[in-house]
């Protein structure tokens, strides 16, 4: 046996005494390495794509822990080779090694900013709690222009009441994942998140969860460029024992459940700190495990064949509705198209007139419906990225008018358009009847709403107030600049910006509808091959709240 573990005393409890979702699992093919040492060894991170960062107790220092009688935990650095093994391994920074423990590293994307663990020791001044236990807690340090590591401070959601530790950025920078046992967490330790702002400071921590957290420990965090966090748990279904080694993915408000890597990377010991690097698949991760170990922790290196995949699928649902009755549709015929309009299946409604999909995160469609004696319509849109996200699409078929044959049509005096609203409110456009007011504009190739679009949309609001039977489509356009698929994405998301600020300003949802049309509905020459000013792109790209149903308010087309 190799006797008491430090990542037991230490990284588990966190502390130490005074002494005053569709899945495809990777195949690994594992090794340990030559540079591990007797000690503990163990908390890679990759410093480039050709250094890891690590923690051990190797060194000779005079000072030894009392959990196991070894030297405080150091950061090391080594050098990966092509066959992955790693040479030349030295000491990594006097500056941010104490003589207190340090370890779980993670760096910024431009790599100037490092984030670690470290016990509660900052300026030589060392916090304990009320029963004088020190705590751990996350570090920040800059890197300066001579490559030295400086200006190391606590972050400021740390306390000496609780720990924080086991750091790693997002791969865009914008977000820092973490472990800690802090107020509400649901176990022992739980994974958080906060965002990071332009300016360095941070977001108040947010829990992942109880698809990811336990009643147990959950900590050595590892984010892929696939926002694949990788992390270690002993309470999670399916472990072998002790810490295993996990996977969620991370999505824009919300992530997958969680996969167990199986083995051989998992056993009935301790298997953590799993990190890889998605260009060649290779990677490093930590274990305690018995047969061919080296020292009380040991790090091995694995190649996964193939990586590992969490695909990002949601039910996408429906109704096909009649447009003058509002009644629901059965039987008929609901065509599921990707972008391309390549067909993907079809749907025929029952009684209920409803209607589900099977589509994936993140990609366009386009869902149209029809049926005899019914006019043909169709809705392109965007998933979201969450696989808890529940699209829910409505189809609306108008009844085609009848044609009475046995006798000569009475001869009918056409009036011009009657609205009863005053012109103000409502206006004609290209036989559309939409709301009257100033164009709602984008920016080149963004979605969000500037204030001089706020202001109309606050105008279609109270509308819809006044007139609390309209139903309105927000349709946004596209300049022609883009291929046609992306712009279907970009209007799309247009739409839904500008309806979601409208049913949050106090109108129901089901009285407002967004619909992207790309660049297919331009209001002046500029199509595909013209030249123009950036003036004249800028009025295509537009929403215009289309009335469905202007018959409410008193108006007959011709």
């Amino acid at each position: 046996m190799k006797g008491t573990r430090l990542l037991h005393l230490l990284f588990l409890l966190f502390t130490f005494a005074s002494f005053a979702q569709e899945t495809t699992a990777g195949e690994y093919t594992i090794n340990i390495l030559d540079a591990n040492s007797e000690k503990s060894d163990f908390g890679t991170t990759f410093y480039g794509d050709d250094k890891i960062i690590f923690s051990s107790s190797r060194g000779l220092s005079r000072m030894k822990w009392d959990g196991n009688g070894q030297a405080f935990l150091d950061l090391y650095e080594g050098d990966i080779q092509d066959d992955g093994s790693v040479k030349n391994v030295r000491k990594f920074s006097s500056r941010l090694n104490s003589k207190y423990h340090e370890s779980s590293v993670s760096f910024s994307p431009d790599q100037k900013t490092v984030y670690f663990t470290r016990n509660n020791y900052l300026k030589r001044k060392l916090e304990e709690d009320k029963t004088g236990t020190i705590n751990l807690a996350i570090y920040r340090a800059k890197v300066d222009a001579k490559g030295v590591w400086s200006n190391i401070e606590s972050l400021p959601f740390n306390s000496k009441d609780y720990s924080t530790g086991h750091p790693t950025v997002s791969r865009d920078g914008k977000r820092l994942f973490f472990s800690s046992d802090m107020p509400g967490t649901y176990g022992m330790s739980d994974i958080y998140v906060v965002d990071i702002h332009e300016d360095g400071t941070f977001s108040q921590p947010k829990n992942l969860g109880r698809k990811i957290n336990t009643s147990g420990r959950e900590s050595f965090l590892y984010i892929d460029k696939n926002n694949i966090l990788y992390f270690s748990s002993d309470s999670h279904k399916h472990g072998l024992g002790n810490l295993d080694i996990y996977a969620t993915k991370i999505y824009t408000k919300s992530v997958s459940k969680a996969v167990h890597l199986g083995s051989p990377i998992n056993t009935e010991y301790d298997d953590f700190a799993f990190i890889i690097n998605n260009k060649t698949n290779e990677g490093y991760f930590s274990s305690n495990r018995e047969e061919g170990g080296i020292g009380f922790d040991d790090i091995y290196h694995f190649k996964a064949e193939p990586p590992l995949y969490i695909a990002c699928k949601q039910k996408i649902n429906g109704i096909v509705l009649n447009k003058k009755t509002g009644k629901s549709i059965s039987k008929a015929l609901v065509t599921f198209l990707d972008e391309n309009d390549k067909q993907i299946d079809t749907y025929k409604t029952k009684r209920d007139g409803k209607f589900h999909f099977n589509g994936k995160c993140d990609v366009a469609y386009k869902i149209k419906a029809s049926k005899d004696e019914f006019s043909e319509d169709s809705s392109a849109f965007v998933t979201e990225d969450d696989p808890d996200a529940k699209p829910n699409i409505k189809l609306a078929l108008r009844p085609k008018e009848v044609a009475v044959v046995s006798k000569p049509a009475p001869v009918v005096v056409v009036k011009p358009p009657v609205i009863k609203p005053n012109f103000d409110e409502i206006k004609v456009v290209r036989n559309k009847v939409i709301v009257n007011i100033n164009p709602i504009y984008f920016s080149l190739n963004q979605a969000n709403i500037r204030k001089d679009a706020a202001r109309e949309l606050d105008k279609v609001v109270a509308i819809m107030k006044k007139y609390p039977a309209l139903m309105i489509e927000g349709g946004s356009h596209t300049d022609s600049r883009g291929g046609d698929a992306y712009n279907i994405k970009l209007s799309t998301k247009r739409a839904k910006s500008t309806v979601n600020y409208i049913i949050k300003h106090g109108i129901d949802a089901s009285r407002i509808t967004a619909k992207g049309y790309g660049e297919s509905q331009p209001t002046n020459r500029c199509t595909n091959g013209v030249r123009c000013s950036e003036k004249e792109h800028q009025q295509n790209r537009r929403t215009e709240f289309v009335i469905l149903n202007p018959e409410v308010l008193g108006y007959k087309k011709e």
